[in-house]
């Protein structure tokens, strides 16, 4: 297995590799992916309704459900912590692979 360092990672394509090594546990990714769901129920909520109480709700529901994969079935710290705009974006293209059959669910 290969070892990554911050330092790697000039680009986010040099991290996904990372991140999604970090995501090998099913269970994990589908936490993932039923958190960003609701993330983004919320946010449909958020711009129908106008109450700016589903905010907090999208990111709790996203890192809630992301939480419980990493601690309790990656047994991983949550990338997260070390790159959060990266890890933000792989949230988001590791979604889109799981919903094209490119990552199985």
């Amino acid at each position: 297995m290969a070892q990554f360092h911050a330092k790697e990672f000039a680009s986010f394509a040099d991290f996904y590799p990372f991140y999604l090594n970090e995501h090998r546990n099913r269970t994990c990714r589908r936490l993932h992916f039923v958190g960003s769901t609701l993330a983004l129920l919320c946010l449909v909520a958020l711009l129908l309704t106008g109450n700016a109480w589903w905010l907090p709700g999208a990111l709790v529901s996203g890192y809630a459900f992301a939480w419980i994969g990493h601690f309790g079935f990656e047994k991983n710290r949550p990338a997260t912590f070390r790159h959060p705009l990266y890890s933000l974006m792989g949230d988001w293209v590791m979604y889109a692979d799981i919903l094209r059959g490119k990552i199985r669910f």
